[in-house]
């Protein structure tokens, strides 16, 4: 799959695990994140993900972990899971110097596109961390709405990351294609 602006999409494979877990943790993680716009290192100290757990995406089989690539080099993916009537967006980063550049927006709508057109889904859903008000606002700005559903984050869990703040959670924010 390939889009005008030199984007080409595939299936990551074992192969690119380490790889990704390195762009996650750039683009949400440590002082490296802060030189986009989606960094979490205000709220949240420690990983983002780890090995296994993309690894565990990757293998899955109603999971796609698309690797984003520009020039040869993975500049960004994200991960969509089929869960019945639905698609699930998750694991979402752009490499930090090239965040503001339209690239998310390319991105999200072919997941939007591949959801709806490979597995027939009729809504894309993703949880965003509720104090993250300018991210929210970014994917409201591409049609998605709040559902004020609250899920608790998951304190004690280092796998996502040591909170600095006692008040997070992830909302569900949904889409219909």
């Amino acid at each position: 799959m390939s889009t005008p602006a030199s984007l080409s999409f595939r299936s990551a494979t074992e192969a690119d695990v380490d790889s990704l877990v390195a762009l996650v943790e750039s683009a949400y993680r440590g002082e490296s994140s802060r030189g986009g716009w989606t960094t979490e290192a205000d709220y949240l100290d420690g990983q983002r993900t780890d090995p296994g757990g993309v690894r565990q995406i990757v293998e899955n089989p109603d999971s796609l972990l698309l690797a984003v690539e520009r020039d040869g080099g993975l500049v960004a993916c994200c991960q969509l899971e089929h869960r019945g009537d639905h698609a699930y967006f998750g694991m979402f980063a752009v490499r930090p110097g090239l965040q503001g550049a339209g690239l998310g927006k390319e991105i999200l709508a072919e997941a939007e596109r591949y959801a709806a057109q490979e597995w027939g889904v009729k809504e894309m859903r993703m949880t965003v961390i509720n104090v993250r008000d300018e991210l929210i606002a970014y994917y409201e700005r591409r049609g998605y709405r709040r559902t004020g559903e609250l899920s608790p984050f998951p304190y004690g869990d280092e796998r996502f990351g040591r909170p600095r703040r006692d008040d997070l959670a992830f909302e569900l924010l949904v889409k219909p294609l």
